[in-house]
């Protein structure tokens, strides 16, 4: 499967410009999540690559072929959109036939296709079933079916679960990722929900509200190595602390905070813009701070606080604490199942607690 490309891309939609200059690489036959908040542009880019909507400036490319200005039905690249654009009038099989018989296959071949399909979406027991009588997840996946019989180099997927329930979105985004491994197609996902990205993707993008791309890599990069304040607080819940930072050691920095004190930061090498004397914004993640009432051994940082809020998730606790400078740390605590948990309760005064490894200096 070949990749996509947007070279200096750009687009306005109703005097508005939406995309300015995008340059973006999508790499063939993985499973690509672009994320990035309501309105910022990612739909339109979709529309773009599908031929939906025409590019202002830029190329557009399939491999090495410009497709910019090539027409929707001659490019290898289908979409399912997030209303399904299902046909109501007819059943299961004939909805994933449709394009077959459009372009003039023989009936066997038709057959043999769809039932190929049917069972690679577990659908075959519902084929005569009309769409009506189907849920929305088995809605979903013959919207799937009808797009990857048609054999795309490049499915797009714009918000497709928005409309499932938490519990059947997850089982559809597992259901998504073994299909992609399946088929080998390349799948680009459109979301503005992080969990969706950080679940499906192989490779992800962020972008930001002007629609410019944030930062590009795997998901657990971008999640544990977040390039800027923008995708650090998009991305899943952060601590931002800002000081001034000093240098101890080769890789090793110290940052004052006003009213906190210093914390230990270990600073990468491909990190070098960070200046001594200069500011610093850190980003800690909740789930990498420990928390106690009492002392505890082998960390390289400690903040003293007192709780102001709990949560209660299930699986994990949420503390909101309060430090003497007035801001607020999230704390995401797992919930054991099999050994007692400290109890920590509302105007507790706690300890909390973080490596310098887990520490993010964040460029901008």
């Amino acid at each position: 499967m070949r990749k996509i490309r947007f070279e200096n891309v750009s687009k306005k939609l109703d005097g508005e410009q939406v995309i300015n200059n995008l340059n973006l690489e999508i790499p063939g036959g993985k499973f690509f999540a672009l994320l990035g908040p309501s309105g910022c542009g990612k739909t339109t880019l979709l529309r773009l690559a599908a031929g939906l909507e025409s590019v202002d400036r830029g190329k557009i490319y399939l491999g090495n072929q410009d497709i910019t200005n090539t027409p929707i039905y001659k490019r290898k690249i289908h979409t399912v959109f997030q209303n399904y654009a299902l046909f109501p009038h007819l059943n299961v099989f004939e909805n994933i036939a449709y394009s077959l018989r459009l372009r003039g296959l023989k009936s066997a071949t038709i057959a043999r296709k769809v039932n190929d399909i049917l069972h690679a979406v577990r659908l075959k027991e519902h084929e005569l079933k009309r769409i009506q009588s189907l849920s929305g997840g088995q809605q979903q996946r013959v919207a799937l079916a009808r797009a990857i019989i048609n054999e795309p180099e490049v499915l797009l997927l714009d918000e497709p679960l928005a409309a499932l329930d938490l519990k059947l979105k997850e089982e559809m985004l597992i259901e998504l990722i073994d299909l992609q491994d399946k088929f080998g197609t390349t799948f680009v996902y459109v979301t503005h929900d992080q969990l969706e990205a950080l679940t499906v993707a192989d490779k992800m993008a962020i972008m930001n509200e002007h629609g410019a791309i944030e930062q590009l890599g795997s998901p657990k990069d971008i999640y544990e190595f977040p390039s800027s304040r923008f995708v650090a607080n998009f991305v899943g819940n952060t601590n931002f602390l800002e000081g001034t930072l000093h240098k101890t050691s080769h890789n090793l920095f110290e940052v004052e905070v006003e009213e906190i004190g210093m914390f230990d930061v270990f600073v990468p090498k491909e990190k070098n813009w960070m200046i001594p004397g200069g500011h610093a914004f850190m980003s800690i993640r909740p789930e990498k701070i420990e928390i106690s009432k009492g002392t505890l051994e082998g960390f390289s940082n400690q903040l003293k606080g007192t709780v102001v809020d709990i949560i209660y998730y299930g699986r994990a606790t949420r503390y909101n604490v309060e430090l003497a400078n007035g801001k607020g740390i999230l704390v995401f605590e797992q919930n054991e199942e099999h050994f007692p948990q400290e109890s920590i309760d509302y105007d507790d005064e706690v300890n909390l607690y973080f490596q310098k490894e887990n520490v993010v200096l964040l460029e901008r």
